[in-house]
């Protein structure tokens, strides 16, 4: 690298502490990398080090970097139309809406627009409301549904606490996750009864006249990959229809192949009332996120007003990007790679729970996973405190990956492992190898 290529670099790093607040983070002691390419599933710094891109950025870099379809749609819209407000019917827009309708499950009616996780879930929330003309909304404290005032109070985790005190009327609830519910069940089914029972008894003493909708990520992102045990989302809905309450899946994170369907919600023959998503529309291209409503809900809003608007709802360059990205999904076959590499990756995720007293669980689905560490194997203790991390581990975790070329994030004591759709199986194994290198490190923290 030249002089003047590495002073650019610099001053990119010195400007964007200077001028950035970057999510998620203390300011002082930042020092980002500078990224000067990206391709494939790699990205490359400034000093020309390689990263495999192993959480697809924020879980939402399904076809990797640098696709030309894609890219193509946006300049050619770009040139044809770069805007034209919601109200007005423009040929990209119907056509993107009419290709989500297609995929979704069969009972979903029509979608509404926006521009990303947090404003999807935001909108859902108020149409369930106006539907029901109900008020209270139970959620999951092991979720995570955008950082917005509404989305955050939807949000169970250490992150909504900026944004309390809440808004009245969000109700938590815990989520079946077995690895640590301390109850030893004979099978997934009784747990998922015990969890299913205990929220139903919960929402009557609520007043269950009274609760406009369940929210939940049909499989748990962030916070560990908590795939639901067999019969637990079928509860769920039976709940919604005795109590006349809207089920509401935030796919955000799960939706577009992640799993290796559309939705993931397709996996436990469950059709919710209302699906939100994101991320895997446009990958990160352009900003895009949406709100699936039922047919039952979209046809109330015929003859009663919908409260709902954005600016940039539907916006013809990201709708463009919509398109071009659901026919990459079915041309490039990447749902039936997500399915096959997923069984490799689960292969190399058994593995290195066989092999380190650091792993407690790994949970994967397709390319959806995380490896949960522990530091006590007799008792599972977590290897953070839950909401707490003062001595910086899972960031120095972290770091050693990324000084390897494996960039993820973790929370909690669980790292991601979600690498872009398109990844092959000498990608993932070679990624891992160095996975099981750092993992060594951590079986030194283990009791």
């Amino acid at each position: 690298m030249s002089d003047r290529e590495q002073i650019s670099a610099n001053e990119i790093r010195v400007k964007a502490k200077k001028y950035n607040l970057h999510s998620w983070s203390t300011q002082g002691g930042l020092n980002p990398t500078v990224v000067s390419k990206a391709e494939g599933i790699y990205y490359w710094d400034s000093d020309g080090k390689k990263y495999y891109d192993m959480s697809s950025q924020l879980v939402n870099l399904n076809i990797g970097f640098g696709n030309k379809k894609v890219i193509k749609a946006i300049q050619e819209q770009a040139e044809k139309m770069a805007y034209m407000g919601p109200s007005f019917a423009i040929d990209i827009r119907s056509e993107l809406a009419e290709k989500i309708i297609e995929i979704a499950p069969d009972n979903m009616g029509k979608v509404f627009f926006t521009l990303g996780g947090s404003d999807a879930n935001e909108n859902a929330l108020k149409m369930a409301k106006l539907f029901t003309g109900r008020t209270k909304i139970f959620s999951r404290y092991r979720s995570y549904h955008g950082s917005t005032y509404g989305a955050a109070n939807l949000t169970g985790e250490p992150r909504r606490y900026t944004c309390e005190p809440g808004i009245p009327g969000f109700i938590k609830f815990f989520d079946p996750y077995l690895y640590r519910a301390g109850i030893e069940f004979k099978s997934e089914e009784e747990g998922s009864n015990y969890f299913v029972a205990k929220l139903r008894e919960q929402i009557i003493y609520e007043g269950s006249s009274n609760v406009a909708a369940i929210v939940l990520e049909t499989i748990t992102g962030s916070n560990g990959i908590i795939i639901p045990p067999k019969g637990y989302l079928k509860g769920i809905r039976q709940i919604c229809d005795d109590f006349g309450i809207v089920m509401i899946c935030d796919e955000v994170m799960s939706g577009f192949g992640r799993t290796g369907e559309w939705f993931a919600c397709n996996h436990f023959d469950v059709q919710p009332d209302i699906i939100t998503f994101a991320k895997g529309i446009t990958c990160g291209y352009v900003p895009l996120g949406g709100t699936l409503v039922s047919k039952k809900i979209a046809s109330y809003f015929d003859d009663n007003f919908l409260s709902c608007g954005l600016t940039y709802s539907a916006h013809p360059i990201s709708c463009a990007a919509g398109c071009a990205t659901l026919d990459v999904y079915k041309e490039e076959k990447l749902f039936e790679n997500a399915k096959k590499m997923g069984i490799v990756l689960g292969y190399e995720l058994e593995a290195l729970k066989s092999k380190h007293r650091c792993v407690g669980d790994v949970r994967y689905i397709g390319l959806f996973s995380a490896i949960e560490l522990i530091k006590d194997t007799k008792t599972k203790e977590a290897l953070v405190p839950y909401g707490q991390d003062p001595e910086k581990i899972m960031s120095k975790i972290v770091g050693k990956l990324k000084q390897a070329g494996f960039s993820t994030y973790s929370h909690e004591n669980n790292i991601l492992v979600a690498p872009p759709l398109i990844i092959k199986e000498h990608e993932i194994k070679e990624a891992m190898t160095i996975m099981d290198e750092v993992l060594d490190y951590v079986d030194t923290l283990v009791q």
